[in-house]
């Protein structure tokens, strides 16, 4: 059986060779080639300007490439490439709340979520220099609950092989980060500095957006989902097992955190919108699901 990242590089591979996509390696002329020659040419749409003046300001230097050395956003297994596929066609047409009620946020109908932020920073303390960059939030108007929805995407980096990092003990050291978050403080001692809990989730990480988004908001007036790419065999099984060990332990402390697969989510744009979206139906489930 395909390695969970060989499975999703070899359809991501497959889909550009169904569309004649001439592709490139990370260096622009050796190696596997999983690259685009250009950003257009990995995206449904065109990426807005409003939404590349947020991916300059990110930290991930997403868009940012050369003749010698694609953009990251050019590989055919970015996640943010794949975040921008998902959400900025219904943020384009001002459909922010089907796409937030089809991830789980709120009821399908709900007119709450008015527009979509890119790599949206989110300071914890002035004393760590580089901010939390949350994939996607979606800001809400007064009649929600929540005032934004915030989205962490995942596509192949869990299934790279590498380990990810824990947290620095410097977020231990400030005590007034963790006022009712006793069970997640609980958490981060266990995975401060290394994370020998778990192999695929990047749990340092969510917590720092976590604390974040609570810096921020002042209270818990946020929720939060991990969207994730489901692989099969055993590594799609413990990656949801850690999800779900995840979800218990942040649950206690009260943060609204939920998880949804890509597939599932595809799932239910299919459903509720192929007739009126065929196009755009059509290339997200040839190419994602």
């Amino acid at each position: 059986m395909l390695s969970g990242y060989e499975y999703i590089i070899s359809k991501q591979i497959q889909w550009a060779n169904n569309r004649n996509l001439p592709l490139i390696d990370s260096e622009g002329y050796r190696g596997r080639p999983t690259y685009t020659l250009d950003l257009k040419q990995n995206l449904f749409e065109t990426l807005l300007e409003k939404n590349q003046d947020q991916f300059l300001q990110g930290n991930g230097q997403e868009i940012l490439g050369s003749k010698q050395k694609p953009a990251k956003m050019q590989a055919l297994h970015s996640s943010s490439a794949l975040g921008v596929n998902i959400f900025q066609y219904w943020q384009k047409r001002g459909l922010i709340s089907e796409i937030a009620s089809a991830c789980g946020f709120c009821n399908r109908g709900s007119q709450v979520s008015e527009r979509i932020v890119f790599e949206e920073k989110y300071t914890i303390d002035s004393k760590f220099v580089i901010p939390p960059n949350i994939d996607v939030v979606i800001h809400n108007n007064d009649s929600s609950k929540y005032k934004l929805f915030a989205i962490e995407c995942k596509f192949s980096e869990a299934y790279g092989g590498r380990r990810h990092g824990g947290l620095k003990s410097a977020y231990l050291a400030e005590q007034n980060l963790w006022t009712d978050l006793s069970n997640l403080e609980k958490l981060a001692k266990e995975i401060s500095p290394d994370d020998e809990r778990y192999s695929y989730l990047h749990s340092a990480q969510l917590i720092k957006h976590i604390l974040g988004l609570k810096t921020k908001l002042g209270n818990k007036d946020f929720r939060l989902l991990y969207l994730w790419y489901d692989v099969l065999g055993r590594e799609g099984a413990d990656h949801r097992a850690e999800v779900e060990d995840f979800t218990e332990v942040v649950k206690v402390d009260g943060i609204k955190f939920h998880a949804m697969t890509y597939q599932k989510l595809i799932v239910i744009l299919d459903r509720y919108y192929r007739e009126e979206h065929l196009k755009y139906i059509k290339y997200i489930t040839e190419r994602y699901y």
